[in-house]
């Protein structure tokens, strides 16, 4: 508009060669201004416009707006290797650092929305570390604490981590699920005995014995424990394999995002399974949306869940050969591999699964780092591994889709320690992709 009124107003000035010199000059004059005044118009609204068509740059209203719309990444080294496009969602850029932000976020508020859990509550679970970890972080922004039980062959900077965000920490020794001292066990029972203590204090305070209810629990004594502030307003237990909230977290968010950040045009899916709910969540809404995009699951050493999936039998062959180990997951990954369905996996829309190894893990890791810039954590390495499986049995020209779960910083002590990998016989070595067959 701006350009036309400008021609529109030099054509009545005379721009039919009648003009004398000077006034012929001071047209030009003018007309060199109105150029530069419609160029600056014109770059300003470009910018203007190209500002507010960008995505996300709007302001968060606290850190759990700030969960979710991670981005979703070529991991170019091993798309150009492999001829597929693989992509990564980048769940390390969480305010937990982790895709089980996620998770924690879900959880949190469906039990404050159900009454399970008050402001001033303690929020309990049992956690190798990432859940633990998002807890912590997610909890205080709803009023509420976080005591968690974690099993002490987990990396020592989880539990620093946890105890910097004002977590109260337990280290046990791993045990079997069956074992009521499993770290899972125990932050069952810590629920039960936080919702006790605060009935004691509240009746207490009101000098009252009649029984009364806390969270739904009812004590008919009392017992006091000092793991508790004394304005604690009970527990919840988050339960985080079994609470379908976890299922939901994905189902609702990380799957759709995947399709939209991808148009809908992916061939594939994959990732390990821990609680199981990212590849449930994930790939239940995938399938739903296209029956044609095959979902994976890989596996770690010791886990039970690639023989579920491809022959329909829970174990593994060191239990089937009578080698059962004192810790049931014989892998260095953390978060991932596990001997049972959980209701969250149980879930799952899978077409096939992959087994990976422990030096694979490794290997990809120091591949992704040097060749991508990519510092990644075990189950993220892991889960790398399985794209590059997949494309290899799908073949090239198609677009597979993995998690980035969380980065190497928080296993500085053990998949990322130099003497640690040392000891296992775990040193990377390969130059390349050869230690998946790739020269």
């Amino acid at each position: 508009m701006v350009l036309e009124m400008a021609v529109v107003e030099q054509r009545n000035r005379g721009w039919k060669g009648k003009m004398a010199p000077v006034a012929a000059r001071s047209a030009g004059a003018v007309g060199v201004g109105v150029a530069i005044f419609i160029s600056v118009a014109l770059t300003t609204y470009l910018i203007c416009d190209r500002r507010s068509k960008k995505k996300n740059i709007s302001r968060k209203n606290g850190v759990v707006e700030a969960i979710g719309n991670t981005p979703l990444i070529r991991i170019n080294s091993l798309s150009d290797a492999t001829g597929c496009q693989i992509l990564g969602k980048c769940e390390f850029l969480n305010p937990g650092g982790s895709v089980k932000d996620r998770v924690a976020l879900q959880i949190i508020q469906e039990a404050l929305e159900s009454g399970q859990l008050r402001p001033g509550g303690i929020v309990t679970e049992g956690s190798a570390g990432s859940t633990a970890i998002s807890i912590a972080t997610v909890a205080p922004a709803y009023g509420c604490k976080t005591h968690v039980v974690i099993p002490d062959d987990a990396a020592i900077e989880k539990s620093q981590i946890l105890e910097a965000l004002g977590a109260t920490v337990e280290r046990v020794r791993p045990v079997s699920i069956t074992h009521k001292d499993h770290f899972v066990n125990i932050a069952r029972r810590r629920a039960s005995e936080a919702n006790e203590f605060a009935l004691k204090q509240r009746n207490l305070q009101l000098n009252d014995k009649d029984t009364a209810k806390i969270n739904g629990y009812e004590s008919d004594g009392y017992h006091y424990s000092s793991l508790f502030p004394s304005d604690c307003q009970g527990g919840f237990f988050a339960d985080q394999f079994e609470n379908l909230a976890n299922f939901r977290a994905h189902y609702q968010g990380t799957g759709p995002e995947i399709w939209e950040q991808t148009n809908g045009k992916l061939d594939a899916f994959v990732a390990a399974a821990g609680t199981g709910g990212t590849v449930a969540g994930v790939s239940t809404f995938l399938q739903e949306k296209n029956p044609e995009i095959k979902c994976f699951l890989v596996d770690p050493p010791g886990s039970g869940l690639y023989n579920k999936v491809t022959r329909g039998v829970m174990y593994t062959k060191e239990e089937a050969e009578g080698k059962r180990l004192k810790n049931p997951f014989d892998t260095i990954t953390e978060g991932i591999g596990i001997n049972r369905i959980t209701k969250n996996f149980a879930m799952a829309k899978l077409n096939g699964a992959f087994r990976g190894t422990d030096r694979e893990a490794v290997e990809m890791a120091r591949f992704l780092l040097k060749n991508d810039g990519l510092f990644l954590g075990s189950s993220s390495a892991m889960n790398c591994v399985g794209a590059v499986r997949v494309a290899q049995a799908i073949g090239p020209g198609h677009t597979i889709v993995t998690i980035l779960c969380d980065s190497g910083m928080r296993h500085l002590s053990k998949f990322c320690n130099v003497e640690y990998l040392s000891e296992l016989g775990l040193t990377p070595k390969a130059a390349g992709l050869e230690f998946l067959g790739i020269e």
